[in-house]
């Protein structure tokens, strides 16, 4: 793939990192994308290392493979880094974003030796913040457009709630704490982006 962006998910079962991919490439179509979201599991249950991929881009996709030179890893759970060398294939101009309270410098140890960016978020706390459970995927999902600026804020939120709107029409509450947590990850991650 010439033109795109290709991403990484990793997180373990029941964290929703197959459903922030697939919510991802759902919202990247809708701006007019060419697409691919699609995880990577056997018969884990919930709690055990899970994969998924996105594949964005305004060409046509004719890769239909597990990605291998991601340009971004998204870590749901931070844990993995003891046990999953989550920077395998990491393009050194690329960005990883972990769900963690530490900062980019303190969990620099656990990456590998990775020296392209490093991008820390505390998923856990904006979503219990905003929803008043552990639901990290919201918060990283926003933090996946932040960092690789796959489309603008302004249409990912416009979309996100058309997509919340239909998924939890019953649920207002569900739609605004969601809400709240996708802008407060852009509102947090805004300062470092703007340094990169």
């Amino acid at each position: 793939m010439s033109q795109g962006l290709e991403i990484r998910w990793h997180g373990r079962g029941g964290q929703g990192a197959k459903t922030a991919a697939l919510l991802l490439a759902d919202v990247a179509f809708k701006t007019g994308a060419n697409v691919q979201g699609f995880p990577e599991y056997g018969p884990e249950r919930m709690g055990a290392p899970i994969t998924a991929y996105n594949r964005i881009s305004r060409d046509r996709i004719r890769v239909h493979s597990n990605i291998y030179t991601p340009d971004l890893v998204v870590v749901v759970d931070e844990t993995l880094l003891h046990s999953v060398d989550v920077t395998a294939g990491l393009k050194e101009d690329g960005a990883i974003i972990v769900n963690t309270p530490r900062t980019a410098t303190e969990i620099a140890g656990l990456l590998n030796g990775y020296k392209g960016r490093v991008y820390t978020v505390d998923a856990r706390r904006i979503s219990v913040d905003t929803l008043g459970k552990n639901f990290p995927n919201s918060p990283m999902l926003a933090a996946a457009v932040a960092v690789s600026r796959v489309m603008d804020k302004e249409s990912f939120i416009r979309e996100m709630r058309t997509s919340y709107e239909h998924k939890f029409s019953k649920k207002p509450e569900v739609i605004e704490g969601n809400m709240k947590a996708l802008t407060m990850t852009f509102e947090e991650l805004e300062p470092y982006l703007k340094q990169a």
